[in-house]
């Protein structure tokens, strides 16, 4: 058993007086679920435990509850079932079927790639699941491989319905966009509204990576993946996987169409096309049922083993009764007394035998004990040799250990110094250094959440960098693991898989960027003087009809992209006023030529009155006020001087 799970408070608890926590199976962004016993049905089920930072606030509360209920809504082999849901102090729980298992992301992680008759079965069972939802009229919101269970006797489930909703209400805006962002739907990102049809382009997704064994979309940043959802059209699974057929191509194109119209509307169409084009492949999808297991009694099983075959019932077999008269009985009576003298002196001997036998088997005969030797920080082979010598037999366990280095011996059971019988065996912990932790998307909480999150699993914040934004001030926006074994950093902030022991940078969010569009040199100055930019001490002059001069129109853009963070060099592009424009030369020319010429450039004409009483061609511009070629803003009224000709 790991460090973490020894340390674990719930572990061995009795929760509302009826579920015994065994084991941690599984810990999340909102909860941690555990394998307990139902002492009252006397069978195993898996508690879902509200992190207890979560448990005071209603709208998690809320969606907790919502959880059970959507999911009870739901009568279908491929949906988890919920049990009971309720309140034990300060532990909000919800109560689920048990499943022995590995869930589609970690299939994916061990094999990359699935075959095709694996990705059809799969996604044959979760259509199907979903097809129940959606005709119930609830959406998921949040399907992706870590929500799709494949237990061990065959069955595929999909399961935390913590997000799903009624079709009728269907706005998901601000912190309420929580489902994973390699499976968001476009509308979710450009609208924030999800339905059904939602449902089906996170289905397309991952349709996608378990034919090519990748997402369609990567980023550094998550925006960047959003945004390709919102502006791209998914590959054909074929370019990086050719022998995907073209029918799952044509599936996959259709059901992450960026428009929801253009996408089967529920999980039933898509299950409708699905099998017909199983028939066309001639793939048959192979989907274990539920069965209905024997009567198993659950006390007794440890916490580890989780998956253990428990022994069928027992059947006692029928007393005989046995029915004899008195004559009888004062028989075997008298032959009894009879023969018992005689039994009396042989037992006398015998037992003087075994005496002196088991005096010399437990002195310095095979029965003698020895004490177990101290192996800690060996090496399996000289821990194994060191209790050969001592006539014990050593059996290798692995486990994990923050403190012990890979490959020696953390401790033995017995432990040393215990006395036991020779060719006893005695079981010898290897460590297998840290132990390895999965995270679920942590870009989004608090600073603070994600430090605890990381803390939890042994891991430390050694360091953070603080960015401008569009996510609320002090919300994590990136995390990079660096592990403590060397090799690549681990992005980890939309979830990732790590060990115990290493060490993380957290990037943290300070909000937007002030805006300083509108404002004065100096103000503007200020504003990013007082968010810690670096600001030129030269401006960028562009002139504006729309900007007054000495007001900001904008600033540049931030060198090499990205957030801007504090530190970083700005320059502000401030206005200089409208733009001015030269005078044409108008002299030589008649009144209305002259006139045409200045206003089609944007200037305005005065002259005297009574020259409008001339005809035009006699009249003549000797002069203009502003001169030709002097530059004026346009609107600016020119005075031009005339004189008649002969």
């Amino acid at each position: 058993m790991s460090t973490s799970q020894q340390t674990d408070p719930l572990i061995g608890r009795l929760v509302d007086g009826r579920y015994r926590v065994r084991a941690r199976i599984a810990r999340g962004g909102m909860a941690t679920v555990y394998v307990a016993t139902d002492l009252r049905l006397e069978r195993r089920v898996a508690l879902k435990v509200m992190h207890s930072h979560l448990s005071d606030d209603t709208v998690f509360q809320s969606r907790f509850i919502q959880e059970a209920r959507s999911a009870a809504r739901l009568a279908d082999p491929h949906v988890v079932n919920v049990f009971d849901q309720g309140q034990d102090g300060d532990i909000a729980y919800l109560v689920m079927e048990y499943l022995p298992g590995i869930t589609l992301r970690e299939l994916l992680r061990e094999q990359k790639r699935l075959t095709l008759p694996q990705a059809v079965s799969i996604m044959d069972a979760v259509l199907s699941g979903l097809a129940a939802a959606h005709r119930a009229g609830i959406v998921h919101r949040d399907v992706k491989p870590e929500n799709v269970l494949l237990a061990e006797d065959g069955r595929i489930k999909i399961g935390d319905f913590g997000l799903a909703r009624a079709t009728t209400a269907n706005t998901a805006t601000g912190s309420q966009l929580l489902g994973t962002i390699a499976y968001l739907a476009p509308e979710l990102v450009t609208r924030g509204t999800a339905d059904a049809r939602s449902d089906i382009y996170s289905l397309g997704i991952m349709l996608y990576e378990m034919l090519t064994g990748e997402q369609p979309y990567k980023g550094e940043q998550p925006m960047q993946i959003a945004f390709q959802h919102a502006t791209d059209s998914v590959p054909r699974p074929s370019v990086k996987n050719p022998g995907v057929p073209e029918q799952l191509d044509e599936l996959v194109l259709w059901t992450t169409e960026r428009n929801p119209d253009d996408r089967p509307s529920d999980a039933r169409e898509m299950l409708d096309r699905l099998r017909d084009i199983e028939q066309d492949l001639g793939i048959s999808p192979v989907v274990a049922r539920a069965t209905t297991a024997a009567y198993t009694p659950d006390e007794g099983i440890a916490s580890g083993d989780l998956t253990a075959v428990l022994p069928a019932a027992t059947t006692m077999p029928t007393a005989t009764i046995e029915t004899t008269d008195n004559a009888t009985r004062l028989q075997r009576a008298s032959k009894r007394r009879a023969a018992k003298g005689g039994w009396l002196v042989f037992l006398v001997l015998l037992l003087a035998g075994l005496a002196a036998g088991a005096g010399w088997w437990f002195g310095t005969g095979p029965g003698s004990q020895v004490q177990v030797v101290d192996v800690a920080n060996m090496s399996f082979d000289e821990a194994q040799s060191a209790l050969s010598a001592h006539t014990l037999v050593a059996v290798q366990r692995d486990e994990s250990s923050l403190e012990i280095e890979a490959g020696r011996v953390i401790r033995s059971d017995p432990e040393p110094g215990a006395r036991v019988d020779q060719d006893t065996e005695v079981e010898v912990f290897v460590s297998t250094g840290p132990a390895a932790v999965s995270f679920e998307v942590l870009n989004g909480l608090s600073r603070d959440e994600v430090t605890a999150e990381l803390a939890n699993e042994s891991i430390e914040v050694v360091g953070e960098a603080t960015y401008y934004t569009q996510a609320a001030n002090n919300a994590v926006v990136g995390v990079v693991i660096t592990p403590q074994a060397g090799g690549d950093d681990i992005e980890c902030g939309d979830g990732c898989s790590a060990h115990q022991g290493d060490s993380a940078r957290l990037l943290v969010s300070l909000g937007s960027l002030p805006s300083v569009e509108g404002m004065s040199e100096s103000n503007a100055r200020t504003t990013l003087d007082n968010a810690g930019l670096e600001v030129a001490a030269d401006v960028i002059s562009q002139s504006s009809e729309t900007v007054d001069a000495g007001i900001v129109i904008a600033t540049t853009e931030r060198e090499g992209g990205g957030w801007w963070r504090p530190g970083d060099a700005v320059t502000l592009i401030v206005s200089s006023g409208p733009p001015l424009f030269p005078i044409p030369n108008v002299v030589g020319m008649t009144r209305d030529s002259a006139i045409a010429t200045l206003e089609a450039e944007g200037f305005q004409v005065d002259y005297g009155f009574y020259w409008d009483a001339f005809p035009d061609a006699i009249t003549s511009v000797t002069n203009s006020n502003p001169a030709a070629g002097e530059y004026r803003v346009k609107g600016t009224r020119v005075e031009v001087e005339m004189t008649a000709q002969g």
